[in-house]
């Protein structure tokens, strides 16, 4: 695969920080398949659409809040981000790991992330 898949994962990032359902579906159209599966430990999504709606929900939750990949690494249309969360000042306040699955057109079709969840009350 000769497409840089840093590019490709670096445009679905930028997908949770974009304020509009628009601009996310822009970044999304250059980087991940609209059948795609996204899955962390509190959710599964199917498609844009459902991931775009807990996009916009994150973005409720932690108002301003984005995500900075710390370290990317791909091989044979697969790959490993290391991530943290910040708020909207710029503020960490989680971390994890996702992997992703790309198709033959380099755009994710799997999105698996990582992280530790609060304890339950």
């Amino acid at each position: 695969m000769s497409v840089d898949l840093q590019r490709v994962w670096q445009g679905y990032v930028a997908a949770w920080k974009a304020e509009s359902t628009g601009e996310k579906r822009a970044l999304l159209a250059d980087s991940v398949a609209p059948a795609c599966v996204y899955r962390d430990p509190l959710m599964q999504a199917n498609g844009w659409e459902e991931l775009i709606g807990y996009m916009l929900e994150f973005r409720k939750q932690v108002p301003g809040g984005y995500f900075e990949t710390e370290e990317f690494m791909a091989h044979h249309g697969r790959s490993v981000a290391k991530w943290k969360m910040l708020n909207g000042q710029g503020i960490a306040i989680g971390e994890g790991v996702s992997f992703g699955e790309y198709d033959d057109s380099a755009r994710l079709v799997a999105m698996t992330g990582f992280f530790r969840t609060p304890p339950s009350p």
